[in-house]
């Protein structure tokens, strides 16, 4: 059992104190997943799912992934680049004002002409423009190499309504131009610029980037808006349903341990209970059975509700 002291790390009296923070969740242990490479935990998904998955790798498809929040969308890019050896995924947080031309590359002109000036003034070699491009997740997915790359694509349907479409031609011929680079003379015509990898670069021909091995593209939609024909004629579409009992028992066990499900019967039920599509996610679930794990009483003080609290509607 958590003590009084071991629990309040947090005490809102203004006295300064230093105390020992307790081991994270292994979902939340960031340096440790860095170390080893190992996923915190492993995916829970099902075989007739899991098909969809390799459907889309077999295809090279973009897979569409929709279903409420929580069931375990964007984990699923983690999970194929794990198991696959892919490396890590890069992520595109799609947002209202997210463009395709924003997730192939940036150009600094700006940046360029102040530091071309400044190399002229002290008679120094003028840099590179390829210092000044810099590809984004997208582009970086096509950069051409022999194992693919995993690209997350993460909540489309809040970008704007004509970004599905936009992708369309990057996603059917798996290249895109760079016109910065494109008007170079022949004779600068190899440049290497950044990625989206602080420490990685690219080699761009001619001012175009063309894949050899069509990335493994993870879309997510929560469903806020429907996408055109054409764009779901190119996809691979999966829907993953919310969890039954069985499964969030077996997420719990997969995540915290089977010593971790003893006398949380009761958490299960209250969150099944106040469980409505969209309302409450897995991941809520799992935070109330760490802390009962760790000793912490959730029914002390309205703590279960803060934990298990709803995700639509005014906070």
């Amino acid at each position: 059992m958590t003590s009084e002291a071991q629990w309040r790390l947090f005490r809102g009296d203004g006295e300064r104190r230093v105390v020992p923070l307790p081991e994270a969740p292994p979902w939340r242990r960031f340096s440790e997943r860095a170390a080893d490479g190992r996923l915190p935990s492993p995916y829970l998904i099902s075989r007739q799912h899991a098909d969809v998955v390799n459907a889309a790798l077999h295809l090279r498809r973009p897979l569409l992934v929709t279903g409420h929040p929580g069931t375990g969308k964007s984990s699923l890019a983690e999970a194929i680049a794990h198991e696959l050896g892919l490396g890590d995924v890069l992520r595109w947080p799609v947002n209202s004002r997210s463009t395709v031309q924003e997730a192939l590359y940036r150009y600094d002109a700006i940046g360029r002409l102040r530091e071309t000036t400044l190399s002229r003034d002290r008679s120094e070699k003028e840099p590179s423009i390829g210092v000044f491009v810099r590809l984004g997740p997208l582009g970086t997915a096509l950069v051409p190499r022999e194992r693919p790359r995993v690209l997350l694509v993460d909540e489309l349907d809040k970008g704007d309504v004509d970004l599905p479409n936009d992708l369309l031609t990057v996603f059917e011929e798996g290249e895109f131009e760079i016109p910065e680079l494109a008007r170079l003379p022949e004779k600068e015509s190899i440049v290497e610029v950044l990625t989206a990898r602080a420490d990685e670069q690219a080699t761009v021909v001619r001012g175009r980037v063309r894949c050899s091995e069509f990335p493994v593209v993870v879309i997510t939609s929560n469903g806020e808006r429907d996408f055109p024909p054409a764009f779901l004629r190119r996809c691979v579409q999966l829907e993953l349903p919310v969890p039954d009992e069985d499964r969030l028992r077996a997420i719990v066990t997969a995540h915290l341990g089977g010593d971790a499900m003893a006398e949380v019967d009761d958490l299960l039920r209250a969150f099944l209970q106040r469980r409505v599509p969209g309302q409450l996610a897995t991941d809520q679930l799992l935070n109330a059975v760490f802390l009962r794990a760790g000793g912490v009483d959730l029914d002390a003080d309205g703590l279960l509700d803060a934990v298990l609290h709803r995700l639509g509607g005014a906070v």
